[in-house]
């Protein structure tokens, strides 16, 4: 049988099939062995080995199952959304972590509703238009939007972070995906906003000049009181758990809800817009 060396610097996806490779043989496991435990075929294990295939977020759950890696800092879960997001968004993989454990979750973006406030339908017209551009392909997009869904259910926990979100009104005036769409993410951020671990407000336009943010920003506050900041740009990502670079921007996070639209009155303009919806 013909075996295909791997080179581990050539793709991440190619380090990903031979870490798994290596991760097999080391424990005496054939193929078959793995397919057996891994609940796959043995003709897909083959194919992420030699990069014929790429591998899914599930895929790498059960890698981890296999081996015994669930709840190790090095596991292939890790690895994976490092392939999703690494070179991009440096620093993303890691901030989700964190995300996930937070006591406190505070959220600004402009352009667009963030992630942990996307419905399904959203999140897909997002990802199809990177699959038009050929960003990404079809099965990338649909992985991305499984992530994304998987990211909120972890957001849902028990007990439920405090979550707050600041939306730029572009957020909610860009239509992305069509009415129905848009109407339907409306209610999700009425939903949201009537949860009793919430904060929702619209910074309007007229805040011009006074806005201190002009792209994502995420801030998280641990059960231990610490804190992070995660700032993303078009291409980059940046965590920072620096207090001196963090307070700054927790400080203008608080002073940007000060001036922005109440609760009750950024709920007003989504009502609006949601009726206005033929």
């Amino acid at each position: 049988m013909n075996r295909k060396d791997l080179n581990p610097e050539e793709s991440p996806q190619a380090a990903f099939g031979a870490r798994l490779r290596s991760s097999r043989e080391a424990r005496g496991w054939t193929q078959a062995d793995l397919s057996t435990r891994m609940g796959v075929s043995g003709g897909h294990i083959s194919g992420v080995e030699t990069t014929r295939k790429t591998p899914s977020l599930r895929f790498a759950k059960a890698a981890d199952k296999a081996f015994g890696l669930l709840g190790k800092e090095a596991t292939f879960e890790r690895q994976w959304r490092e392939m999703q997001y690494g070179s991009l968004l440096e620093g993303f993989p890691e901030y989700l972590g964190c995300e996930g454990r937070a006591a406190e979750v505070r959220l600004f973006e402009v352009g667009a509703v963030p992630g942990p406030l996307q419905t399904r339908e959203y999140a897909q017209a997002i990802a199809g238009f990177a699959v038009e551009q050929g960003d990404i392909t079809p099965e990338q997009a649909a992985e991305r939007v499984d992530f994304l869904i998987e990211r909120q259910s972890a957001l849902a926990r028990t007990p439920s972070p405090l979550v707050f979100a600041v939306l730029d009104e572009s957020c909610i005036r860009r239509p992305i995906g069509g009415p129905q769409v848009m109407k339907a993410q409306f209610e999700r951020l009425l939903d949201f906003a009537g949860q009793p671990n919430s904060g929702f407000q619209i910074a309007p336009y007229s805040l011009a000049e006074r806005r201190p943010f002009s792209r994502l920003v995420n801030l998280l506050t641990m059960a231990d009181r610490s804190v992070m900041s995660y700032i993303e740009s078009e291409m980059h990502g940046h965590l920072d758990r620096e207090l001196t670079s963090v307070l700054p921007l927790l400080r203008k996070y608080h002073q940007l809800q000060l001036e922005a639209a109440s609760q009750a009155e950024s709920v007003s303009m989504i009502e609006k817009l949601r009726k206005g919806i033929v």
